[in-house]
């Protein structure tokens, strides 16, 4: 009789064991500990394959040291909006500093971030303040306290919501193009860029649910992002920069932006309007990377809409951003000389630090026709 009894529960044991087996929710479990096991290990394994290492100890006394993710492969300086926006702004206040591509987050787990005099900073915001308060540095000092506000309303349009329509348009909807940009080397290369993409494409996903955009439809997502992008063109209209003929931090912060769209999203909705509609958003992103970019190149006809995804994603330059590593603007050839060497030519050094589009003059000048011109060929101007 007990023998019938203890065989009897042993067969309910298993019986429990077997349908535990086959429910869905203990494969749904296993899965997800697996997988987070899984991602956790690839985490650690791309942070430790892909971080650039230096021997010697970074020393930040007196120096700027701006850690960053690597550059891309099509010449672009970042594919994030923020690395862009903070080493062009180190640019526009002619702050020298030390580029350290080594993967590692701030200790907030943010990037970019900076160390200057063995301090950190962290968050772009922080670092302006930081840079601002440190070494007097200030490109909004000429702004009304009006124009400050409208500043910082658009910045907060811009980092907290364009920049997920961008991140989406990147790492969502069109993840293998993105792909195809990441700097790799070795055996492992696909392996690893697949990994990195895919693991910063999910997330994307799960950071934008949260902020709650991702909640919606890609035709609703990219629907918010054109209203943000025609809110940017209406602001700037023929204005040289954002706040008038002068540069200010705004300007840094659209231009981190929107520069993904103008020459890391070929084919997509934001470089069709950026490039077409929305023409002036173009003049001003090339505006910028003439003045402070002298080493970023990119092909005239890169520079407006075409229609044709495949040209347009074959376009570029044809090897990556040259890593000048200690970068001051005054060490640097102008906007002019840079073209000019562009087209094969040598010149020498100009003391001049005004390019062919830093003028106060408007946008009606002869410099700007001629960047209309060459951004809109087959339209008169």
């Amino acid at each position: 009789m007990s023998v019938m009894l203890l065989f009897r529960s042993c067969s309910r044991d298993y019986g429990g064991i077997m349908s535990a087996l086959g429910s869905d929710s203990w494969w749904k479990k296993t899965l997800y500990i697996t997988g987070g096991a899984l991602l956790a290990a690839a985490a650690y394994l791309l942070h430790e394959l892909l971080a650039i290492r230096k021997e010697q100890e970074l020393d930040s006394k007196d120096a700027i040291i701006l850690h960053q993710f690597s550059r891309p492969k099509n010449g672009v300086p970042s594919l994030s909006p923020f690395c862009l926006k903070i080493e062009t702004y180190l640019r526009m206040v002619d702050l020298p500093y030390q580029n350290y591509f080594d993967g590692k987050l701030s200790p907030q787990g943010k990037m970019p971030w900076i160390e200057y005099n063995h301090q950190q900073a962290s968050g772009s915001e922080f670092i302006v303040d930081f840079l601002e308060e440190k070494l007097g540095v200030n490109l909004n000092k000429n702004l009304t306290p009006q124009e400050r506000a409208v500043s910082r309303a658009v910045t907060k349009m811009v980092e907290e919501h364009l920049y997920w329509t961008i991140a989406y348009c990147q790492w969502v909807d069109n993840l293998e193009e993105t792909q195809k940009l990441l700097s790799m080397s070795g055996p492992l290369s696909d392996t690893l860029k697949w990994l990195l993409s895919h693991l910063n494409g999910s997330m994307v996903r799960r950071e934008m649910y949260g902020h709650g955009i991702g909640r919606f439809s890609k035709e609703e997502v990219y629907a918010l992002m054109e209203k943000d992008m025609r809110t940017l063109a209406t602001l700037l209209g023929d204005k040289k920069y954002f706040m008038g003929s002068k540069i200010s931090t705004l300007d840094a912060t659209v231009f981190g932006h929107l520069a993904q769209a103008m020459w890391t999203l070929p084919g997509t909705r934001p470089e069709q309007l950026i490039k077409g509609e929305l023409i002036n958003l173009a003049m001003f992103c090339e505006r910028m990377r003439r003045r402070f970019w002298p080493e970023w190149f990119v092909d005239v006809e890169d520079l407006y809409y075409d229609g044709d995804c495949e040209s347009s994603g074959g376009r570029g330059s044809p090897t990556g951003l040259l890593d000048l590593g200690l970068f001051s603007r005054t060490d640097t050839l102008d906007d002019s000389e840079a073209s000019s060497r562009s087209a094969g030519r040598t010149h020498t050094h100009s003391d001049s630090d005004h390019s062919l589009f830093d003028s106060d003059v408007g946008t009606g000048s002869d410099n700007d026709i001629q960047l209309k011109e060459e951004l809109m060929p087959d339209l008169e101007v």
